[in-house]
């Protein structure tokens, strides 16, 4: 990773060396933390933040899930972020990654975590492309997971929760050491749910087609990019997808924050329609970067500039 000079935390800028928490963390010991993904980019008007209110929304949702009092209001948060991108920007020279973690800190401990103390962190630091910039270009090789989404009968889905990821990690585990780049793991019915950290879509005749949010996190830029469709004219579907279907998709992509629209060129060994980025997904993706870097000013008002 690479650093920059300072991190938010609890109210101020401090060195990010400094930035440390005790061991006896209650949610570095129990999982009941929730963060967001979110990202700043180079424009022309200088850097800009996508979509952050958005994200700060998404974040106090998440903390009322999860019973975690933030300490901090809406306007506070969106204000720590530009403070933060302000005071680092000369260490920026691509696009940015911004971590807004809020969490469970030191002083109790047991299961019981309504008296534990609430800490915030928000860093932020150069992060290219998250699956690689080859597989912007050309596309990813994807297996279905063994491991299964997270059943909304056994957790919460819709809150970006810190324990919600370990069966993604075991995922994108798994998929590296299978020789994959990523993995797609099914809901408990056998449907297509999501990436290990990333909304799915398909492209069949014309028409894109992603599954509904019934069991996981209401993307962001899964919003985004159906908001984009709808402008281009595409046909847009919400509907559950089978991994046999996938195998007969025209076109398949990711989105998320950190893999943008990043397409998928194979899944479980079977060539994704033939072999590489579609067209509709190129279109989708050559309108997204447009509008992060500022370029359609219809979409302006997805972004907070820092300078």
């Amino acid at each position: 990773m690479e650093e920059a000079k300072y991190i938010w935390q609890d109210g101020k800028l401090i060195d990010w060396k400094d930035a440390t928490t005790h061991v006896l963390s209650h949610s570095l010991h129990y999982g009941n933390a929730t963060f967001e993904g979110t990202r700043a980019y180079m424009t022309k008007k200088g850097l800009a933040i996508f979509r952050l209110e958005d994200h700060t929304k998404r974040l106090l949702n998440s903390c009322k899930i999860l019973v975690l009092n933030c300490p901090y209001s809406f306007d506070e948060i969106n204000k720590a972020h530009i403070e933060l991108l302000k005071a680092n920007l000369d260490c920026y020279t691509q696009n940015v990654y911004i971590r807004p973690l809020v969490f469970l800190g030191y002083g109790v401990m047991g299961l019981y975590h309504a008296k534990a103390p609430v800490n915030m962190i928000i860093a932020a630091w150069n992060w290219g492309a998250y699956l690689g910039e080859e597989g912007i270009e050309n596309g990813i090789r994807v297996k279905t997971s063994s491991f299964v989404r997270n059943p909304i009968k056994a957790t919460m889905g819709r809150a970006k929760a810190s324990a919600n990821y370990l069966n993604s990690q075991m995922a994108k585990y798994e998929a590296i050491e299978c020789g994959f780049d990523e993995a797609l793991l099914l809901d408990d019915s056998g449907f297509i749910a999501e990436g290990s950290g990333e909304c799915f879509f398909i492209v069949r005749n014309g028409k894109l087609i992603t599954p509904p949010n019934d069991n996981s996190l209401e993307s962001i830029t899964q919003d985004s990019v159906i908001q984009i469709a709808n402008d281009l004219g595409i046909e847009i579907e919400r509907r559950r997808i089978t991994r046999d279907e996938v195998y007969i998709a025209d076109e398949a992509f990711f989105t998320g924050t950190a893999a943008e629209v990043t397409p998928i060129r194979e899944l479980d060994f079977r060539a994704i329609g033939n072999g590489k980025r579609g067209e509709i997904t190129k279109r989708l993706q050559d309108e997204f970067f447009s509008i992060t870097k500022g370029e359609n000013p219809k979409y302006d008002k997805f972004l907070t500039y820092i300078n």
